[in-house]
């Protein structure tokens, strides 16, 4: 899809040959999320919600799991710390200890309900790697199918989800609790 900013012909700077999707509705999102000092962030902001409106599969002592709002695949997660902190390196033990633990628990629950052949484990560290909240610690656990690259996103720039957010985190978390 082309830049809607720059008028069809009129190319800025040299041509990568990526196309790009663009996603302004995430940003209304981030921006919709800060208050008039810009202090609240969206992972400070569902703990203080109700489990299903903040879409919250799991609470632990210093750690919570939540569903993606735009995920990779049904079922990606993310396990964020309750503390705003940014960094990886400035989680204290316990959250650490928390965020590998609620890790693994997910994976398990995800393998119950979903059956993937695989995860991505990742932490993008900053707005350079990737970050969307950059501000606060938050580590995606992606659920893999063999084939979940298909097609689709290749041809038809479109990733299918075919869930939505809600039924996927009442089934983790039926699963959670057994």
């Amino acid at each position: 899809m082309m830049n809607p900013q720059i008028p069809a012909g009129e190319c800025v700077g040299v041509e990568d040959g990526l196309e790009r999707l663009w996603t302004p509705h995430r940003m209304a999102y981030i921006d919709s999320q800060h208050d008039r000092d810009g202090q609240t962030c969206p992972f400070c902001a569902a703990p203080g919600q109700t489990d299903e409106d903040g879409l919250i599969a799991r609470r632990g002592a210093t750690c919570f799991v939540v569903m993606n709002l735009f995920p990779y695949n049904p079922g990606h997660l993310l396990v964020c710390t309750y503390r705003h902190v940014a960094d990886y390196t400035d989680l204290t033990g316990e959250e650490t200890a928390e965020v590998a633990a609620l890790t693994q628990e997910a994976m398990r629950v995800l393998r119950q309900t979903s059956a993937p052949a695989g995860f991505n484990l990742g932490i993008n560290q900053g707005n350079v790697a990737g970050a969307g909240v950059a501000d606060h610690f938050h580590q995606h656990v992606v659920p893999r199918w063999t084939g979940d690259a298909n097609f689709f996103p290749i041809v038809a720039q479109t990733k299918a989800i075919p869930e939505i957010l809600a039924d996927t985190r009442r089934r983790l978390v039926q699963a959670w609790r057994s």
